[in-house]
């Protein structure tokens, strides 16, 4: 595996890019928080910088970055606002989605401008009815992060069996006059996400713009014939599970910058330096070989499922049940570790204008996405390395 890889000059210049807004997406925290809102001069620079084309095909304007420095430049905003960081995982992995649909759909989208973005919601809540050139779809959505930025939106049902096809979840991709978005998101932390609910009242979905979410087949992928960097060829669940767990490696390392420029200069009212109390050391310490497990495991994985898709093979189950449960498991290792250290500033760290407490709030609200609920990921890994069948339909 090539896990120690060199990046290209190209994959640092975007690494860069990305690590120049982190002293201004800090400054715009307070205000995305406010607005339940990423700010729109934000979404601007990201642009600007071409970040989100970091996986969107060549051909519509895009860089198919290895995954791997897709995730370094979320990982590297995270530490300046995770709630940016956050949208950026779910509107980035969108071009990589999009680029296996059929290139009518990608024509749709990108036809007249390479910057249009989606948004997403792929719980299956949708009532499909089967017609002439494709489904009728009504429903409800929750959690579509960034949708106020986006143009068009990724939509999870059920397509209904159709003649040797069983029933299976299915993303319908719908323009924004097909569909009305419901304010509703005002929550604990990741407020700046914007990740409010979805309203489609029976709406036509062409058949071209539906795609069977989990079927990896050139079939089910035919935007796979046209893009042929073996990025487009990694199982779904694999890449979008990530685009919603690593953003908190980041935010762990920016509450690890926080938390050490604050313990340099405070003295607590009892006379003590937080800098000499032993257990803000060992606390620190342990975050930090966190982060550092944490980016090894995703280096790793990454590699490994690359060169699978190189040699034009498929991952085995077991394989990617413990991927699965891994990326899982990274908003809670790093929730608890904010923790500690939020613990460690004592009475300081209460205040919300404490960036450590900010992230606290982000962590912690990141850990409820249901891709991020390790202990179901980790029952399904444990029951096929009991011999047993594996229940889980969308790994």
């Amino acid at each position: 595996m090539d896990s120690m890889r060199e990046k290209t000059r190209e994959e640092i210049e975007l690494i860069e890019r990305a690590r120049r807004m982190v002293p201004a997406l800090k400054s715009r925290t307070a205000q995305a928080d406010r607005d339940f809102k990423v700010p729109n001069e934000t979404i601007a620079e990201l642009q600007e910088a071409g970040l989100l084309r970091a996986l969107q095909p060549k051909a519509f304007g895009g860089y198919e970055v290895d995954p791997r420095t897709f995730f370094e430049i979320q990982m590297t905003l995270a530490e300046g606002c995770m709630s940016t960081a956050w949208i950026y995982g779910v509107m980035g992995v969108h071009p990589w989605q999009l680029a296996r649909y059929p290139i009518e759909a990608q024509r749709d989208v990108w036809g007249t401008d390479h910057g249009t973005l989606i948004s997403s919601t792929y719980m299956p809540v949708a009532k499909v009815t089967p017609v002439e050139g494709g489904y009728r779809v009504s429903g409800r959505w929750g959690f579509s992060s960034g949708s106020e930025h986006c143009q068009w939106c990724f939509l999870g049902g059920i397509i209904p069996p159709e003649g040797e096809l069983a029933a299976e979840h299915g993303t319908f991709l719908l323009p924004r006059s097909d569909y009305r978005i419901e304010h509703n998101w005002d929550v604990l932390g990741l407020r700046g996400t914007g990740s409010h609910d979805i309203v489609v009242e029976d709406v036509f979905v062409p058949a071209h713009r539906v795609q069977r979410t989990n079927n990896c087949t050139l079939e089910a992928t035919p935007g796979r014939l046209v893009n042929t960097n073996p990025i487009y060829a990694i199982p779904f669940a694999q890449v979008f599970s990530r685009a919603v767990s690593t953003s908190a490696i980041g935010a762990l390392q920016g509450a690890i910058n926080e938390f050490c420029a604050n313990a340099a200069a405070h003295i607590g009212k009892h006379g003590i330096k937080t800098a000499d109390d032993p257990v803000a050391q060992t606390t620190v310490a342990e975050a930090s070989i966190i982060v550092d497990s944490l980016r090894l495991v995703l280096d790793r994985n990454y590699a490994h499922l690359l060169a699978l898709a190189k040699a034009g093979e498929y991952p085995d189950v077991e394989t990617r049940l413990l991927y699965r449960y891994q990326s899982s498991y990274v908003t809670n290792v790093c929730a608890e570790k904010v923790n500690e250290l939020l613990r460690c500033m004592a009475a300081s760290g209460l205040y919300n204008t404490n960036p450590v407490a900010r992230l606290f709030r982000d962590l912690h609200q990141a850990r409820g996405h249901i891709a991020n609920n390790y202990m179901a990921y980790s029952r399904s890994l444990g029951a096929v390395q009991l011999g047993l069948p594996n229940p889980d339909p969308y790994v």
